[in-house]
């Protein structure tokens, strides 16, 4: 594999009867974004078929060096129509150079990181973050003589913590599990100013709500597993870059890694982005009834969810995000763990499991789960504001009244049983 292989292009790219990229919407590209192939027949698939060959012939040698040089299928490793299929609608989705896909969120992340940082190195990340990026970074990264610094979500934190082997400053656009959101545009500023490469999980957000690439991030990753997905029925990652030279540096590094996608989770991924826009238009309206009616709760104490204006980035979102203000909502029960135990174990629409992003609503306790002493420790969590109480829901798309219905039930029980 050489410098000269590029991203897929897709038919719009090229053109489909004088169609462009930018005549259509995001609903529209995310149908249409088909890869550009060349067929000999006018029977063209609708949809891009699974192609699970691990190999493939060559018609001579001659050709198997061209392929290594100017691109191409040789090995299942290397790269398979039905990946390139869902790395042209991201890659058209992002507004950047070109995707690649892998075969978890955490792959993405992992070799994404790995592609910009080297031992002498220093990353900033923030520290209010997926658990599994934040177990890697803290454990793993000093393993290979790379310092790391964590910071809040402020940009004059990151700007603080910034030496002369700053090489990555790392974040996401709506944290997890707190809720808390990134200035993009300052975070991408900030990167640009000192020629330090930006990445950012925009899991959460998603491509539909917020496109970081257009404000100059360099490194954009999602969990395809989640919202992309959406129906908690696959495992994914996906990298999409602002230039073709760091789209290779990935694209290389997944080579040589072996996190690549399977083809069959990579057609149940394109299948899941082409609801992605009707998709998190419900969840992001149904999301914000319900933390509405939680911040009226007396049970409940805190409820973190952008769309409410009491939350300290509800203006920044407004002016970042287009189209809703997400479907994750973080709250605190009152009473602290006992109660809040009581509570995800009493609710019978919702589902007490971990992940998020798909079309049933899930519900976890962080403390004990996502962030309890497997990942974290007390003083940890303590650190990065995650409580006894605190709750993650990540919202679904099911009737908001019977997502309500379900909350005050489960509420009810919690604090009948433990008097909060």
């Amino acid at each position: 594999m050489s410098v000269h292989w590029r991203p897929p292009l897709t038919q719009l790219e090229v053109g489909v009867d004088g169609l462009k990229v930018d005549d259509v919407k995001d609903d529209t590209k995310v149908i249409i974004a088909r890869p550009h192939h060349t067929y000999k027949d006018e029977e063209v698939p609708v949809i891009p078929p699974i192609v699970h060959s691990a190999t493939y012939r060559v018609k001579s040698v001659q050709h198997y060096s061209d392929i290594l040089q100017e691109g191409g299928c040789i090995y299942v490793r290397l790269n398979n129509p039905t990946c390139e299929a869902v790395e042209c609608s991201m890659k058209i989705l992002e507004h950047g150079a070109g995707s690649v896909t892998f075969g978890s969120g955490m792959a993405a992340i992992t070799t994404s990181l790995l592609s910009f940082l080297k031992a002498g190195d220093h990353v900033v990340s923030s520290a209010s973050i997926y658990s599994g990026t934040y177990d890697f970074i803290k454990n793993h990264l000093p393993q290979l003589n790379i310092e790391v610094t964590f910071v809040g979500f402020a940009i004059e934190e990151f700007e603080k913590a910034l030496r002369p082997n700053t090489k990555v400053l790392y974040s996401e656009s709506i944290s997890n599990p707190r809720v808390s959101v990134l200035d993009v545009e300052a975070f991408a500023k900030l990167g640009q100013s000192r020629n330090v490469t930006t990445m950012i999980d925009a899991t959460l957000s998603t491509p539909i709500l917020l496109k970081p690439i257009d404000y100059g991030v360099d490194i954009v990753i999602h969990s395809g597993t989640k919202y992309l997905g959406g129906h908690s029925d696959l495992c994914a990652g996906i990298s999409s870059a602002r230039t073709e030279d760091q789209w290779r540096r990935v694209f290389m590094n997944r080579r040589s890694f072996g996190g690549i996608l399977s083809p069959f989770e990579a057609s149940l991924l394109l299948r899941g982005l082409r609801t992605l826009p009707l998709r998190m238009r419900r969840e992001c309206e149904n999301a914000q009834r319900l933390a509405e009616y939680l911040s009226g709760h007396p049970g409940v104490s805190t409820v973190f969810y952008p769309g409410l204006k009491d939350h300290p980035d509800h203006e920044l979102t407004k002016r970042q995000m287009k189209g809703g203000f997400g479907a994750m909502i973080n709250f605190d029960i009152k009473g602290g763990l006992e109660p809040a135990k009581a509570f995800v174990q009493n609710l019978r629409v919702i589902q007490l499991a971990v992940s998020l992003g798909g079309v049933d609503s899930l519900i976890s306790h962080p403390a004990s789960m996502t962030h309890g002493p497997m990942i974290m420790d007390a003083n940890d969590r303590q650190k990065h504001g995650i409580t006894d109480g605190q709750i993650r829901f990540s919202v679904g798309v099911e009737d908001p009244e019977d997502l309500i219905n379900d909350l005050r039930h489960a509420l009810d029980k919690a604090l009948l049983i433990h008097g909060a």
